[in-house]
């Protein structure tokens, strides 16, 4: 719905941060894998990690793209000072991950497609910023569309 109330104007450092997590849900769907990624961002907006959903590729049921992203920035001591950035909204386990490490704020690509527990993460004092992208929600639909056993089988259906 185009008057989403959590709808906020994508600026052009947003829209960097969101090209990157895009390249990422690409990558994904071509390793036949489902089409979400994420990004991790530091303080001074550049990008420290990156990752895919790569649960269809690893056999890893907790492969979700902000998990891979969250792994490959490794040991820090700044999770508090950075920004993850995911194309579609972080379901409760990827949701949990931004709460363990006391990440401050999420920009979400898109929730009309999939609601994670982003009321979860506003109660724990997370920032979330919902771009409705329309490259984001385009992916996913096509996901629906083309690959519904992986869809459904990614939620938990």
């Amino acid at each position: 719905m185009s008057d989403h109330p959590r709808k906020h104007v994508v600026d052009s450092t947003h829209r960097t941060w969101m090209d990157a997590a895009l390249e990422q849900a690409e990558k994904s769907w071509h390793e036949g894998g489902i089409p979400i990624g994420s990004v991790l961002v530091d303080a001074q907006g550049v990008i420290v990690a990156r990752g895919h959903n790569e649960r269809v590729q690893s056999g890893d049921p907790t492969a979700h793209a902000e998990v891979v992203c969250v792994r490959r920035a490794g040991r820090r001591r700044d999770w508090s000072r950075l920004t993850l950035v995911s194309t579609l909204s972080p379901c409760p386990m990827c949701s949990g991950t931004a709460i363990l490490h006391r990440i401050p704020r999420v920009i979400v690509g898109e929730n009309r497609t999939f609601m994670g527990a982003e009321d979860w993460m506003r109660h724990q004092g997370i920032e979330i910023v919902v771009l409705d992208d329309a490259r984001c929600v385009a992916w996913m639909e096509r996901m629906q569309r083309e690959r519904a056993d992986l869809w459904r089988e990614d939620i938990g259906m």
